[in-house]
């Protein structure tokens, strides 16, 4: 007889997410994950598999609930300037529950990992391209309302904006002088005159 499971899979997969993300893949050892996940390490093995699973895991929940925050913000402010301005702000600002001295888990694997491992590399690969869609779905409303000039390429601008996000997110985990990226996400917006 198969003995239930004596813990919360989708919590377990949180904790295992936040301590990867605070400490970087290579980092994190299996104690370090069963003490956070408040589980033994046969339960990790029978649930998850291995360490690289676990995070395989963890990433893939990152990026939805990331590109689920990101979609959020992008529709819930008055205008498509004001959505990306918040967007961008948040990144310096580390809001969202994100942390700017953890960076994003995502941007972090595109460095520390993706270039080594395909499965990374693929995950990390899809985030950008549905963060790209987002940023281009974002701008064709900003047409659409009037507010963007029609001379705008969407997927060219999209794709700059996503190269950006990206760029800001690791700047931002070098702890930079705030003066420096004070005025930054505001000056992104010019790409959109």
């Amino acid at each position: 007889m198969v003995r239930p499971k004596e813990f919360d899979e989708r919590i377990a997969l949180t904790a295992a997410m936040q301590v990867f993300w605070e400490k970087g893949y290579e980092a994190t050892s299996i104690g370090d994950l069963t003490e956070r996940m408040k589980i033994q390490r046969p339960s990790l093995y029978a649930t998850f598999g291995g360490k690289k699973e676990l995070f395989e895991a963890a990433l893939k929940a990152y990026v939805q609930l990331s590109l689920t925050y990101v979609e959020n913000k992008l529709r819930r402010a008055p205008s498509m300037k004001a959505s990306l301005l918040a967007y961008f702000q948040g990144i310096i600002e580390g809001s969202g529950g994100s942390n700017p001295n953890f960076g994003c888990l995502c941007v972090n694997t595109m460095v520390e990992l993706a270039p080594h491992e395909p499965s990374f590399s693929l995950i990390t690969g899809e985030f950008h391209a549905r963060l790209t869609e987002l940023f281009q779905r974002s701008i064709e409303d900003g047409i659409r309302t009037g507010e963007l000039s029609n001379q705008l390429n969407p997927s060219s601008i999209a794709r700059v904006l996503t190269l950006t996000a990206i760029g800001l997110s690791v700047t931002m985990k070098m702890k930079p002088d705030p003066a420096r990226v004070k005025h930054v996400a505001a000056e992104i917006l010019t790409l959109l005159e």
